[in-house]
């Protein structure tokens, strides 16, 4: 059920940057889809589940962030991993929509985060882990944010 959440609301984000960001930068949504149905994926997290008797939010995080390390960007795979555990654990999204004009600085921020944002409400963004070829800087610099990545 959390990984059908988690689908779900990308294919939520998926449509939000679409209108926001155009589709070939609106992609990095079905990717995100496409390594939840990532079989090593899955099989990793069953396996950490089934052999080191841990439960489905843990072997999330360590596991499945191992597999999906090998094949995209940290922030993309904290972004994949921090989704589905918060849907594993019954955790509500954040809402974005109460969010006061604001300059936003973090170490770093997902390219989920970055879309889920009011971009009328973002003055700023600044990260200290970020980079300039980030997804969640080229996000930005689409939506007219501008920042230090």
């Amino acid at each position: 059920a959390a990984k059908e959440r988690t689908m779900t609301q990308l294919g939520q984000l998926y449509e939000k940057a679409l209108q926001e960001v155009g589709e070939v930068n609106a992609a990095i949504f079905e990717v995100h889809q496409m390594m939840l149905e990532d079989d090593d994926y899955q099989d990793a997290i069953h396996s950490m589940i089934q052999n080191e008797e841990v439960n489905a939010e843990y072997a999330t995080m360590i596991d499945g962030s191992i597999v999906l390390q090998s094949r995209i960007t940290a922030p993309d795979v904290r972004d994949i991993s921090n989704r589905l555990v918060r849907n594993l654990s019954g955790e509500e999204q954040i809402d974005w929509s109460t969010m006061e004009p604001s300059i936003i600085v973090a170490d770093d921020l997902t390219p989920s985060e970055t879309v889920q944002m009011d971009k009328s409400k973002i003055l700023a963004f600044v990260t200290v882990h970020g980079s300039t070829n980030s997804h969640t800087a080229i996000l930005a610099r689409m939506m007219n944010i501008p920042g230090r990545y």
